[in-house]
């Protein structure tokens, strides 16, 4: 068995590629915008999660009060950057989720040289993120100004 093949695969139907935008007054431009990888997991059948954890060599297992499951979460831009996103390029998703990937790992890229620091950067990456999952986001695109 392929475990990088596996991995991805896995990903592709129980994994989520998804940048949020919140409110912040600590940020350039009064948003903050944060790209994360995650899978979720029964506490029972968690080993998966240990697997993302070492084949990656980044990111933490945590609780999931939502639903009682266990999480791993990459949320560091440079481990994004670094270790995940190469993974999925060389042992890419199937499905049509490879669609939301690509789009998370420009996202993830930009960011990574600064370009969410500068205006015309920032408009970009939100322009991409509200074409990830459906556009779906807490603050809807109008209400993200600079």
């Amino acid at each position: 068995m392929n475990l990088n093949a596996y991995l991805s695969g896995y990903a592709d139907g129980e994994g989520c590629f998804c940048v949020t935008i919140n409110k912040s007054k600590r940020h350039v431009f009064g948003w903050e915008i944060r790209p994360s990888f995650a899978v979720a997991q029964n506490r029972d059948r968690a080993e998966v999660l240990w697997m993302y954890k070492q084949r990656f060599g980044c990111g933490s297992i945590r609780s999931n009060r939502s639903d009682k499951t266990l999480k791993y979460e990459v949320r560091s831009v440079r481990d994004l950057v670094e270790r995940v996103i190469p993974h999925f390029e060389k042992y890419p998703l199937l499905s049509s989720k490879r669609t939301d990937f690509e789009k998370f790992a420009l996202v993830c890229k930009k960011m990574s040289c600064g370009e969410h620091l500068t205006e015309k950067g920032f408009r970009e990456i939100v322009e991409v993120v509200f074409t990830i999952n459906d556009g779906k986001r807490k603050y809807p695109k109008e209400a993200v100004k600079i």
